[in-house]
């Protein structure tokens, strides 16, 4: 019985302008932005938080979000070749062969790194703008999950972070990879990542938690986190020296914000039956 497997054979790049490429990436990254912005705005108007600031909030996180992504990614993943390719970190280039520099737009951002530059920049950002660091935290983490689904379909558009060979119906063949039907794991993280925001959006709307205590922001990276560790299994390694580790890199990472995200919700739900 012949299976019906999904082929997927997209062009990452929709449009090339002058030698510059409009990538899906970069479309899905910015719309996935724009709509926890918009979701945001709306929040800060329900707390009473001013214009000035929401407005504020975006730079930062864009910022906090771009500068801790590819330091991830170059420290934790390639750290060998961006040592000696430092202009290459925040430059859109790569160097030829030829030892010429060549525009090809930025790969390789790591969420992990990603998280940790956005709770930097939220903490600078707090200050600036006297909000609670807690409260501005419990904020974000309403729209983080959606964000890390766009993410995640950008990864799919582009045919990267793919999974391993599988014989399940619902398989993805990855035409421009190869001709094996693998789990199509960035859906599995896309898909989980907004089941985990419907979640926690919902725990807010309810006001059921306070704000501003960590619950959410605690919530959000325990259930992200824990979904990250358990896809990784179905997805191939992404660098040559996960391969024999028993816990990938991206595994490993997991773990501390794990163990971050518990203890805020245990610290509250503590506060809930005293």
């Amino acid at each position: 019985m012949t299976k019906l497997y999904i082929n997927w054979d997209f062009d990452s790049e929709i449009i090339n302008i002058f030698g510059f490429p409009l990538k899906y990436y970069g479309l899905l990254f910015g719309f996935g932005l724009l709509l926890s912005t918009y979701i945001l705005k709306g929040i800060y108007k329900r707390e009473n938080l001013k214009d000035t600031a929401h407005e504020a909030l975006f730079v930062y996180g864009i910022i906090g979000i771009f500068v801790g992504a590819r330091l991830g990614h170059c420290l934790f993943y390639d750290f060998e070749y961006y040592s000696k390719n430092l202009l290459e970190i925040f430059l859109p280039i790569k160097k030829t062969i030829q030892g010429e520099y060549k525009f090809v737009g930025f790969s390789g951002l790591a969420s992990h790194g990603g998280t940790i530059g956005l709770i930097i920049s939220l903490s600078l950002y707090s200050k600036k703008y006297e909000i609670k660091y807690l409260k501005i935290l419990d904020i974000i983490a309403i729209v983080a999950p959606l964000g890390a689904t766009f993410i995640r379909l950008a990864n799919l558009m582009n045919s990267e972070m793919i999974g391993n060979p599988t014989t399940m119906p619902w398989a993805f063949i990855f035409r421009r990879v190869d001709n094996i039907p693998r789990h199509p794991a960035q859906l599995y993280e896309a898909i989980s990542y907004l089941i985990i925001f419907i979640v926690v959006f919902t725990i807010y709307e309810t006001k059921n938690i306070k704000l501003g205590n960590g619950f959410l922001f605690g919530l959000a990276i325990t259930l992200i986190f824990i979904m990250r560790i358990l896809i990784e299994f179905v997805k191939i390694n992404q660098v040559e020296f996960e391969e024999g580790m028993k816990l990938n890199m991206g595994q490993i990472l997991s773990i501390p914000f794990i163990i971050i995200g518990m203890y805020f919700m245990g610290k509250n739900l503590k506060k809930e039956i005293k």
